[in-house]
C-alpha cells in the first residue's frame, strides 16, 4: 500500500473511532443536568435529598451504588414496589418518563457524578440499550 493510501486509512480509522465512541463524560453529565431539571428535580429535589419517605434520595444514596442495573431499569422503564434507600423504606410507583436510551445514560451519569456519589465509569447508552424490562 502506498504511504498516502495507508495515511488516509489510518486518519478514517481514527475519525470513526472518535465518532463512535460516546459523548464525552463531561458532556453528558452537563445533558443530564438538564434532563434532570426537566424529569426528576420535582419528586428527588435540587440537590437530589428526594423527600423523606415518599421520593427517595439519589444524594449519597447507598441503592444507587448497590443496585446500579436496577436504578438504570428505574429510570428507562419505571419502577414499582419496595426498596430501601439509606435504611428507609420506600414503596412509590415512579411511571416511565418516556427518555431515551442517550437520555437515561446522561441522567444516570448527572446523578452518579453530583452529591457525594461517585461511579467507577461512565454510563453509556450502548449499555443502557442493552437493559432489559425487569
Amino acid at each position: 500500500m502506498k504511504p498516502i493510501g495507508l495515511l488516509a486509512t489510518l486518519a478514517y480509522t481514527l475519525l470513526l473511532t472518535v465518532l463512535f465512541q460516546g459523548k464525552p463524560l463531561q458532556q453528558s453529565i452537563e445533558d443530564g443536568a438538564l434532563i434532570y431539571q426537566d424529569f426528576c428535580l420535582q419528586c428527588h429535589q435540587s440537590k437530589g435529598q428526594g423527600v423523606p419517605g415518599s421520593f427517595p434520595p439519589l444524594a449519597e444514596s447507598d441503592y444507587l451504588k448497590n443496585n446500579l442495573i436496577q436504578s438504570i431499569q428505574g429510570v428507562k422503564y419505571g419502577m414499582r414496589g419496595p426498596i430501601v434507600v439509606n435504611g428507609i423504606p420506600y414503596d412509590k410507583l415512579m411511571a416511565p418518563q418516556g427518555l431515551d436510551d442517550e437520555e437515561v445514560a446522561d441522567v444516570m451519569n448527572y446523578i452518579l457524578n453530583n452529591w457525594g456519589n461517585s461511579a467507577p465509569a461512565a454510563i453509556t447508552e450502548a449499555q443502557v440499550r442493552a437493559i432489559e424490562r425487569p
